[in-house]
């Protein structure tokens, strides 16, 4: 491996940093550039798109057609082509495969340090400066353990999209998908399209729940009519969708080979006799989104309840943080999809053009119709967070013997003794006294669970903050410290 250098650009050459290049970057980098900024846009990915518009690479496109997996792709395209033009005239510098790992805030702005992977396995340590900062790095599968989720064959349902977004790739030949909300629908349809023998869709909720929300609906009906389409496909395909049903258990000799499914009570409670076996190779499961908040915990700014048992950053109707020139769209702000992601980004980019006195800021009428657009969106947003809540009682599926943090191997019986000897009021002491957390993936597959087992019930959950937000070498932080050249 050859020795890494710092690639550094000072404050003077760009106007606005941008992480995440999912639908929220790429639209805030889009607007923030035609409004005259010079920007940065940087992303892990190694093509823009985020997990939304995740697509094959460029040398498998072709044999690998992944079109119908997505939504909106006009707007997607839309977006590449004012990206690629601005790249042209060297006002857009595209980074891609660059992993952000913290981030600072100084006098003059902001500094954010990332690593360059593009040139595996090599490594350079890249360091941005600019005076405004928007992150816009979604969210990630929230999930609730239970006996056998371990097994090899149990994934997130995110997990399976990517999969067959990134690579046509199906991970099993009979599926059992289980969890709540609408994102069980498209990965259904998707699996069930490309041959998969999706067996069963076990929803946690009662469709019965949306009716208490009628003016969310009709005032979304892009929403529905989608979910329309799904049924359609599951129809077509013969997958049975089980509501008020969740995946209890797993069972299988070095992979899975049984769920058991059982149906619940109002509280979530598995109803005695109701369990059934179900023979599977592949389970995915998703239990919603957790906001991605690790870049902007430590800068320090002030979240705010999302409604669906998580914390989010609070920000004011044109996406600005309690941070000055610290703006943030996306699921970050709590999730709500790809459409409310691409107008937040839009509203963010505005509010960035107003607050530098850019030149050449657009109108008025777009930022106005933006914000209406945020409005309708959000509104869905907290409605489903009320049709497809957790269940409470969820914790009733769990063993002792059954691990909640796969990293450490810490099972629900050590969580719960510590939270039954008053020793643990939080995820984070439970962190400290079993471990739980303290793996590879920092929390991000138990922290959630783990918030849920110890913490009051109407405690939404919020991360631990993490100066390093993603695994970096001893070297490369040594690299970090002295810069040695610089980017223009």
């Amino acid at each position: 491996m050859s020795e890494p250098r710092d690639l550094v650009a000072p404050s003077g050459c760009h106007d606005l940093v941008v992480v995440g290049a999912g639908p929220a970057g790429m639209a805030a980098a889009a607007t923030a550039l035609d409004g005259g900024l010079r920007v940065v846009l940087v992303d892990s990915g190694a093509a823009p798109g985020g997990q939304f518009w995740r697509h094959p690479p460029l040398s498998a496109r072709a044999a690998v057609p992944t079109a119908d997996l997505h939504h909106g792709l006009s707007t997607y395209r839309a977006l590449c082509a004012t990206l690629s033009a601005h790249e042209r005239t060297g006002r857009l510098t595209l980074l891609l495969n660059h992993h952000v790992w913290t981030t600072a805030r100084e006098e003059d702005g902001f500094t954010v340090h990332a690593m360059d992977r593009g040139r595996a396995p090599e490594e350079r340590a890249v360091v941005l400066r600019a005076p405004a900062l928007l992150v816009a790095t979604g969210a990630y599968d929230r999930q609730l353990p239970f006996p056998g989720w371990d097994l090899p064959g149990v994934l997130t349902a995110g997990g399976l999209q990517s999969l067959l977004k990134g690579g046509g790739v199906v991970a099993g030949s009979r599926v059992v998908l289980g969890g709540t909300g609408p994102f069980l629908l498209p990965v259904a349809a998707a699996l069930a399209a490309r041959g998969a023998k999706v067996v069963a869709v076990c929803e946690a909720a009662a469709p019965s729940a949306w009716l208490r929300h009628p003016a969310a609906l009709l005032r979304n009906p892009a929403k529905w009519a989608e979910g329309a389409r799904y049924a359609g496909t599951l129809a077509r395909h013969r997958v049975p969708v089980r509501t008020r049903t969740a995946i209890v258990g797993a069972e299988g000799e070095g992979r899975v080979a049984v769920v058991r499914t059982a149906t619940l009570d109002a509280a979530g409670r598995p109803l005695p006799g109701t369990e059934r076996r179900i023979e599977a190779d592949t389970v995915g499961v998703g239990w919603g989104f957790v906001p991605q908040l690790d870049l902007l915990l430590p800068l320090g700014c002030d979240l705010a309840d999302a409604g669906d048992g998580t914390m989010a950053a609070a920000v004011d109707d044109g996406q600005r943080t309690t941070v000055s020139g610290l703006y943030t769209a996306g699921e970050t702000c709590g999730v709500g999809g790809a459409a409310l992601a691409v107008s937040e980004g839009r509203v963010a980019a505005v509010s960035v053009l107003t607050d530098l006195s850019a030149p050449a800021r657009p109108g008025t009428r777009r930022p106005a119709a933006e914000r209406r657009a945020v409005a309708r969106h959000r509104a869905f947003a907290r409605a489903m967070a009320q049709a497809h809540p957790l269940p409470p009682a969820w914790p009733a599926w769990l063993t002792d013997d059954t691990p909640v943090c796969r990293c450490e191997e810490v099972t629900a019986g050590a969580v719960r003794a510590a939270r039954a000897d008053d020793a643990a009021a939080d995820h984070r002491q439970v962190k400290q006294l079993t471990r739980a957390g303290m793996g590879w993936c920092q929390g991000r597959m138990c922290g959630p669970a783990v918030h849920c087992l110890v913490s009051a019930r109407d405690q939404p959950y919020a991360p631990a903050e993490r100066l390093i937000a993603t695994p970096v070498t001893l070297g490369a932080l040594a690299d970090s410290a002295e810069p040695t050249s610089d980017h223009t």
